[in-house]
C-alpha cells in the first residue's frame, strides 16, 4: 500500500515595521499561528523597519538580499508577507527569490477554504478567492508552477489558478446569484424571528477568543471549538434559556482578525450582518492574551465597517480562569462588562441574570382584563412575551406580564 502525504511547506515570515517594533513582532506572531493553521511550518522571520512597504518589491534591496540568504540557509519552500501584496510586488518577489510567494490574505483564504462546511460558507470562500485572484492574475506568473498542493490551492471552488479573467468573472457572477438566494433565505428566517419577537444576542470577538466554547457552555450547542484560529466559520444559532423562564437566541459569528482581507469582509457580509440585526452584542475578549487591547480595537473597527452601531454591548472578559487573582480589566466602549470562563463556567450565571434583566428593560409591563371571546390574545403574551399571572373570573381573565413594545398594539 502506497501512503501519499501532503508535503509540508517550510516558510519564512516577512513583515514591515513602521512603528516601535512591538506591533510588527506581534503581527508576525499571529501570522505564524495562521501559517501553522494552514499546515505550514515557519522556519524563520524577517522584519524591515521602514515607513511603508516598497511599492515594487515590498522589502528594500538590502533586505531582499538578506531574505535570499535566509531562504537558502533554511531550505524554505515559500515566503509569507504580513500584508496584502500588489500584483507587481508578487511578480517581482517571485522573480527575485525563486520560491513560492504568499501574503497574509492568501493564507487566511486558504484556512477559510479548508474550514467552510455549509453551502453558504463554501460560496462565500470561493467568491473571496476568485476576487483576490482576479486582481492578481498578472502577478502570479511563474509562481503557478510552484503552487503544488499547499497554501492558496485548497478550496471548495475551482482548483486551477490559470483560469483567465473572463472565466473568473463569469464564475463570480454565478456565485453572486447563488449567494443572493442564500441571503434571501437568511432574510426570511430573520423576519420570522422578528415576527415572533424573539430577542437575539450575537457573539462577536477576535478569532480564538472562545466564542464557540462559550456558546457550547451556555446552550450545549456542540459546535467545534479548538485552540486555533478560525476553528468555526459558519454561524450557529441556539436558544438560551434564562433564569426567569424567558429565552434568547445566541448566534456565533466568524472571528475577526487584524488586517482582515477586504474580499472576506465583502463575501462574508451576510454572515457578519447577524450582528447588525441582533438586539445585543456579546463581545468575547481573550483576557489572557497580551494583545487584548489591540484585539478589542480591531473588533470595534470591524463592527464600525459593518455599521453595527448603537447596539447594547456586553463585554465578556473570557479565560479568567488563567489568572491566580482577578485582574482589573475595562472596556469603556461597552455598556456592561463581566469576567467569565467558558471552560469552567465561571460568571455564566451572572451573564444569564444580566441578559434577563436587559430583556425586562426592553419589555413593557402589562396589566389587562380580557373577556373570554378575546382570551386568545393571552397566547400572544405567553409565546412572545412573559406571562406573570392569569386569574380566571366569571366574565373573563385578568393577566399581568411583560411584552415587547411592538406587540402592545395587538393586545
Amino acid at each position: 500500500m502506497i501512503e501519499i502525504k501532503e508535503e509540508e511547506e517550510r516558510v519564512i515570515l516577512v513583515g514591515i515595521d513602521a512603528g516601535d517594533g512591538q506591533d510588527a513582532e506581534r503581527s508576525l506572531e499571529e501570522l505564524s499561528e495562521l501559517a501553522r493553521t494552514a499546515k505550514a511550518r515557519p522556519v524563520g522571520t524577517l522584519i524591515q523597519k521602514r515607513e511603508a512597504a516598497h511599492p515594487a518589491t515590498y522589502l528594500g534591496t538590502g533586505k531582499i538580499e538578506e531574505l535570499t540568504l535566509l531562504v537558502e540557509g533554511t531550505g524554505a519552500t515559500g515566503v509569507i508577507c504580513d500584508d496584502e501584496l500588489s500584483p507587481a510586488q508578487l511578480k517581482n518577489l517571485d522573480r527575485l527569490l525563486d520560491v513560492k510567494i504568499m501574503d497574509r490574505t492568501m493564507v487566511i483564504l486558504d484556512i477559510f477554504a479548508a474550514r467552510a462546511s455549509t453551502r453558504e460558507g463554501k460560496i462565500q470562500v470561493e467568491l473571496a478567492q476568485l476576487r483576490y485572484r482576479a486582481a492578481r492574475l498578472t502577478g502570479f506568473g511563474n509562481a503557478l508552477s510552484r503552487l503544488g498542493g499547499g497554501i492558496g490551492t485548497r478550496g471548495p471552488g475551482e482548483k486551477k489558478l490559470e483560469v483567465d479573467r473572463r472565466r473568473i468573472h463569469d464564475r463570480i457572477s454565478v456565485l453572486k446569484t447563488e449567494l443572493t438566494q442564500v441571503e434571501r433565505h437568511r432574510e426570511i428566517t430573520r423576519r420570522k424571528r422578528e415576527r415572533n419577537h424573539k430577542a437575539v444576542a450575537a457573539l462577536v470577538g477576535y478569532t480564538n477568543a472562545g466564542k464557540s466554547t462559550l456558546l457550547n457552555a451556555l446552550t450545549g450547542a456542540g459546535v467545534l471549538s479548538e485552540d486555533q484560529l478560525f476553528a468555526t466559520l459558519d454561524p450557529t444559532t441556539r436558544e438560551l434559556f434564562l433564569p426567569d423562564g424567558e429565552s434568547i437566541l445566541l448566534t456565533d459569528t466568524v472571528g475577526f482578525i487584524r488586517k482582515l482581507p477586504h474580499h472576506l469582509v465583502e463575501a462574508f457580509k451576510s454572515t457578519l450582518e447577524e450582528a447588525r440585526y441582533a438586539d445585543f452584542i456579546l463581545h468575547v475578549v481573550d483576557a489572557a492574551n497580551p494583545s487584548m487591547e489591540l484585539q478589542m480595537y480591531t473588533v470595534y473597527e470591524t463592527l464600525k465597517k459593518l455599521e453595527v452601531l448603537g447596539k447594547p454591548v456586553i463585554t465578556l472578559f473570557n479565560k479568567i480562569d488563567q489568572f491566580s487573582s482577578p485582574p482589573v480589566l475595562r472596556d469603556f466602549t461597552a455598556d456592561e462588562a463581566l469576567y467569565v470562563s467558558a471552560k469552567t463556567s465561571q460568571g455564566l450565571s451572572a451573564l444569564k441574570e444580566l441578559l434577563a434583566k436587559k430583556l425586562r428593560e426592553q419589555n413593557i409591563y402589562l396589566e389587562r382584563f380580557y373577556s373570554y371571546p378575546d382570551a386568545g390574545k393571552i397566547q400572544l403574551i405567553r409565546t412572545q412575551g412573559r406571562l406573570l399571572s392569569e386569574e380566571y373570573r366569571e366574565d373573563g381573565v385578568a393577566v399581568t406580564g411583560y411584552v415587547p413594545a411592538e406587540l402592545l398594539g395587538k393586545l
